[in-house]
């Protein structure tokens, strides 16, 4: 064996010679960065993007028609193949190429409505996307283009994985939405599909048209800081219009000092939109009778079918047990926070309704964190170069911002990503992160073009990050809460996801994945927000950023992370299993069902008596219907691939490289169970995340 002093030698002559290779690569990406920059500086548009900007009103009506008109022709073109001479060149190539030149060009109707400054261009924006969606919502029920497909997929042989794939994703959407039925069936797909299309809108609208309201004095109100008193409406009788919103609602159920408020405010929260529990019963029917008209048991096995779950009975056992483990810790965390409250207010029962307060007690004693303080400490500017120096040293990313870009808003900034190895241009995107009014108003990366390589010609991803951060004003520098920081961080990995997508169809590139699996490596990235070098990378005080976070600061982050999570995931878990139930068993009581499932996983904690969670849950009513576990999904793989493969070593280029490899390049191109199985060399586990919040009080 080598001695230990022969070992440092090989080493450091590695990395002297790693260090000249790094030298020339940077000579020749400081060549290629300044040509592109050149021919940026001659069109100021990046290369590679098909993305239309600054288009006008009748401009972005007249693409999406052309859209449309496109679109019919090749799928024309399609359904006139004969069923015995189809072909990859005659079936899948002409539609592979039309979603990959296309997905630009309507993304760049559908993005204005989100930034746009101009409330016309928003509008025709809109009508654009409307008037495309319901083209391809006719497209994806033609059944000439279906048997087409159909016989180009029963064929099998001597076809790529990726192109079986393709073909079997095609054949999966038209028959999903009925092409396998008789026309009668098909016509009470319709039907159901309209019918609960409408109450599910029913559902929101009366949630969001719910105009009640409570008033309370100053003194039932007390523990309110006073900016979030002097944001309150005040009634005639100088009493505070408390308005049924979670915006209200919850800085009250956190910070109030007085009990009989919390459970007063908590007990009309709960009761809102009664109307709405006959609206999600008569829901859960439809989408039932759908299921089963599709050839499902019920509505969860359509709905997870085809997903990294793939069925409802894996589901339940998933929530099941993560519930189960986490028993022990819940019991001591609500054992704590019922003493808190009898050492406070003597013998009155614990309710759920106090949990937020009493938790937030217990991590201000256990954990001396400012988070007031903690925003002095980042930066926007400061974060997001922390970020960019994170994703360079982990991915092998570069980013260049590009100077002269055109953009819709003055705010916005344009940056090309290049492989840090090669120079090859990899992506761009564009951030847009400053309020402003009729901006769409939460964090979020839309696609705006993405990857492809068909016929030999590579289409590289463009994204778009949108948030609305506080701006610098009048010197002072835009600073971000903790909470932001993670928030911008975790989009940023989308943004990474999605240039790093190597997938050969736009199809299964861009952040079009499975829904349990998309959001899993920007769960992951969060991680680098409570690790200390990393935090001290995207921190450093506004005054003086040579000074970031001290250690203790890191430590106790890292600590209020998990700190009293058992019953917060109890009670998500609770919500979880009600849904899971609702949509895969017929005629649920569901006010009953909610009793009993609140008793068996809050561990005896009773529920305030007349709360209607089925009322006011709308996760259950669109969006996440039979889905609101992927979340808790997610996060348990994205917590078992850190402790893996980086928790011992954040900066790891190998390990990030391998990641960028094996799963952000793979996209939907394989199963996502075997891209993470690949990864780390065994199916993911849920032992990870036990095992993080073993130690949480």
């Amino acid at each position: 064996m080598e001695s230990e002093g022969k070992k440092r030698e090989t080493r450091n002559r590695i990395a002297l010679t790693g260090a000249a290779a790094v030298a020339t690569v940077a000579v020749t990406c400081a060549i290629a960065a300044l040509s592109a920059h050149i021919r940026n500086r001659r069109r100021k548009v990046p290369s590679g993007s098909s993305v239309r900007i600054n288009m006008s009103s009748s401009e972005i009506l007249r693409l999406a028609d052309h859209i449309i008109a496109k679109s019919k022709e090749v799928h024309d073109k399609v359904a006139a193949v004969p069923l015995d001479k189809v072909s990859y060149a005659n079936t899948i190539l002409p539609l592979a190429e039309l979603e990959a030149h296309q997905f630009p060009l309507l993304q760049s109707c559908a993005f204005p409505k989100l930034v746009s400054v101009s409330e016309d261009i928003r509008k025709a924006s809109m009508e654009a996307e409307r008037r495309i969606d319901a083209h391809f919502s006719a497209c994806s029920k033609r059944e000439d283009v279906y048997r087409v497909i159909k016989a180009f997929a029963a064929r099998g042989d001597g076809l790529s994985s990726e192109v079986k794939r393709f073909a079997q994703y095609l054949v999966q959407d038209f028959e999903r939405n009925g092409m396998s039925l008789t026309s009668s069936k098909r016509e009470e797909l319709e039907r159901l599909r309209a019918q609960i299309d409408e109450l599910s809108m029913r559902y929101i609208r009366n949630l969001n048209d719910d105009s009640k309201f409570l008033l309370l004095r100053d003194e039932e109100l007390l523990g309110l800081p006073t900016e979030f008193l002097k944001s309150l409406e005040k009634a005639d009788n100088a009493k505070f219009k408390i308005l049924l919103r979670s915006h209200q609602i919850s800085p009250i159920l956190e910070l109030c000092k007085v009990g009989s408020t919390r459970k007063s405010v908590a007990m009309a929260y709960g009761k809102r939109c009664e109307v709405n529990l006959s609206v999600l019963e008569k829901l859960v029917q439809l989408r039932h009778k759908l299921a089963r008209l599709l050839g499902y048991m019920n509505y969860a096995d359509y709905a997870i079918d085809h997903r990294m779950a793939n069925s409802s009975a894996k589901v339940f056992e998933f929530l099941e047990k993560i519930s189960g483990s986490l028993t022990d810790l819940a019991s001591k965390e609500l054992s704590l926070l019922m003493e808190m409250k009898r050492k406070e207010g003597g013998e009155i029962q614990f309710g759920s309704e106090d949990m937020p307060y009493y938790v937030k007690r217990i991590k201000e004693q256990q954990l001396d964190l400012d988070f007031g303080l903690l925003k002095h400490y980042f930066p926007i500017n400061l974060v997001l170069s922390g970020i960019f120096k994170i994703c360079q040293d982990l991915f092998g990313l570069r980013f260049d911002e590009i100077l002269d870009a055109e953009v819709w808003h003055q705010d916005v900034k344009l940056f090309s990503v290049f492989d840090l190895g090669t120079c090859e241009l990899m992506g761009h995107f564009y951030l847009d992160l400053y309020t402003r009014e009729g901006k769409y108003g939460h964090t979020c990366v839309v696609a705006l073009q993405n990857g492809s390589w068909i016929n030999n010609i590579r289409q590289i991803p463009v994204a778009l990050l949108i948030s609305q951060l506080q701006k610098e004003v009048d010197g002072s520098p835009g600073l971000l809460r903790f909470s932001e920081v993670v928030n911008l961080f975790h989009e940023f990995g989308h943004v990474v996801q999605h240039i790093c997508n190597r997938a050969r169809f736009a199809r299964f590139s861009g952040l079009r994945l499975d829904s349990d699996f998309v959001e899993i490596p920007s769960l992951l990235l969060e991680n680098w927000c409570y690790e200390s070098d990393s935090l001290k990378l995207i921190s450093g005080f506004y005054q003086d950023i040579t000074k970031p976070i001290d250690d203790e600061m890191c430590r106790s982050l890292k600590r209020w992370r998990f700190s009293f999570s058992a019953l917060k995931l109890k009670q998500e878990i609770l919500y979880c299993l009600f849904d899971q139930i609702i949509h895969s068993t017929e005629n649920v009581d569901m006010v009953g069902l909610f009793k009993h499932l609140h008793s068996k996983v809050m561990l005896g904690l009773p529920m305030l008596d007349g709360l209607n969670p089925a009322s006011c849950f709308p996760n259950a009513a669109i969006g996440f219907e039979a889905t609101c576990y992927s979340r808790l999904w997610s996060e348990v793989f994205a917590v078992d691939l850190f402790a893996t493969k980086f928790r011992d070593d954040i900066f790891n280029q190998n390990t990030g490289m391998h990641f960028r490899n094996k799963v952000l390049a793979a996209g939907a191109a394989k199963d996502p169970l075997e891209i993470l199985s690949d990864f780390l060399g065994r199916e993911p586990s849920i032992q990870a995340f036990l095992e993080s919040r073993a130690h949480s009080i």
